[in-house]
């Protein structure tokens, strides 16, 4: 194909492969061995509007944190200093930074530390000053949607990893790294869409292939943290650039677009380098509203409600769905993930009977199809009643017979 292009065209053969080497370092094309270069699906990225749910219906396909189980923003606010914050001065608020370092030490976590707008802020930020379009990223299937759209905004070549409930799969890992990977973006706890944490012997054997590619970038994002329901679990320390990012939008408030990250020096100088060329700081109202309200009692003890209440809401859904005989996954976060081989119209037919749910097709890239429900809000009896709904429908869907 080179040489004939090469012809073609009436240039060396040389120029066409440092052509093509440049355009796939760019994540334009892609190889395949059957079909010889192809160009890579890289469309748009789009705003997605919400779907507009019938009036009634019971919204569990959200990302949203129960509002009663967030700290009051008015007595914060009412301490915020009036002064200016004029270019030139700090871009890390010293409260914030030494709250973000306790937190961080607590877990084991030392490090730089970083201050940005949110954990997909701090992705980009990482993705960007350390990788180059074409690069190979592991990253979890099923993950988090706008982790996956991300990195193809960045011009970055998503590598999915299957996850089971302990979090990524060793042989998956081992694998997608023999195959030139670059970067690893993992979930600790608190995995989105299926709730997976990883435990002590999982992460044990993750840093252990870790450690055997000390080049690679190891990005941990422990979104959810002090709520996430499971204890945290380290996969850095073998390689020689990783960052812990912690968002407190779901432990604060969504409105409060603050995340502390801890990183290796040269890591952290860099994402901090190019926050200066965008916005060049965290607003300093914010990085204060969210240190006095980390650093309230009443806010700890909400905080340790917060947790126990999740994992209660989470654990209804999943008994109750067993009992039913349907399995479900949901060790940890904010939701509960649920295999389905009838993933969209089991989607539609629980909208009908007024539970709005996540198609699963969102989150997976080679998974197999599946549901996620939100039960940030959900109550014992909502659970059972959806649990109701939804062993209805799959067994419905399974007693089908359809004649050729």
């Amino acid at each position: 194909m080179v040489r004939s292009l090469a012809s073609e065209l009436g240039i060396s053969p040389a120029t066409v492969s440092a052509a093509y080497r440049s355009l796939g370092q760019r994540g334009l094309v892609s190889g395949n061995r059957r079909r010889g270069t192809v160009v890579a699906a890289q469309p748009p990225l789009r705003v997605r509007a919400r779907r507009q749910l019938p009036p009634g219906t019971r919204d569990l396909a959200g990302h949203n944190p129960d509002p009663a189980l967030l700290p009051p923003l008015a007595p914060a606010l009412e301490r915020l200093s009036p002064e200016h914050v004029l270019y030139g001065a700090p871009i890390k608020l010293a409260a914030l930074v030494e709250l973000a370092e306790a937190d961080f030490a607590a877990d084991g976590i030392r490090g730089e530390i970083a201050i940005v707008s949110g954990a997909v802020e701090g992705l980009e930020r990482v993705l960007q000053t350390q990788l180059r379009p074409g690069d190979r990223v592991a990253v979890e299937d099923p993950s988090w949607p706008r982790i996956t759209d991300l990195l193809h905004a960045l011009g970055l070549r998503p590598e999915p990893t299957r996850v089971d409930e302990h979090g990524l799969l060793p042989e998956e890992l081992d694998r997608v790294l023999r195959r030139g990977a670059r970067a690893v973006i993992v979930t600790p706890r608190a995995q989105n869409p299926t709730g997976a944490a990883i435990d002590p012997e999982r992460g044990g054997r993750l840093r252990d292939i870790l450690a055997r590619n000390a080049g690679v970038l190891v990005v941990e994002d422990d979104y959810l943290a002090a709520i996430a329901g499971a204890p945290y679990v380290p996969l850095h320390g073998g390689t020689d650039r990783w960052v812990v990012i912690r968002s407190l939008a779901k432990v604060l408030g969504p409105d409060l677009r603050v995340a502390p990250m801890a990183g290796d020096a040269l890591t952290i100088s860099r994402v901090e380098g190019r926050q200066l060329l965008g916005p060049g700081w965290v607003s300093h109202l914010l990085q204060q509203t969210a240190a006095l309200l980390w650093a309230g009692t009443a806010t700890k003890r909400l905080l340790a409600r917060a947790e126990c209440a999740y994992a209660g809401r989470r654990t209804a859904l999943v008994e109750a769905l067993s009992r039913h005989g349907v399995a479900a996954y949901g060790a940890s976060g904010l939701g509960v993930w649920i295999p389905i081989a009838a993933e969209a119209s089991t989607v539609e037919l629980l909208l009908e009977r007024g539970w709005a749910v996540g198609a699963g097709e969102r989150y997976r890239i080679n998974s197999p199809p599946a549901i996620r429900v939100t039960t940030a809000t959900l109550t014992p009896d909502e659970a059972e009643e959806l649990a109701v709904a939804i062993a209805d429908i799959v067994g419905a869907s399974a007693s089908t017979t359809y004649i050729a």
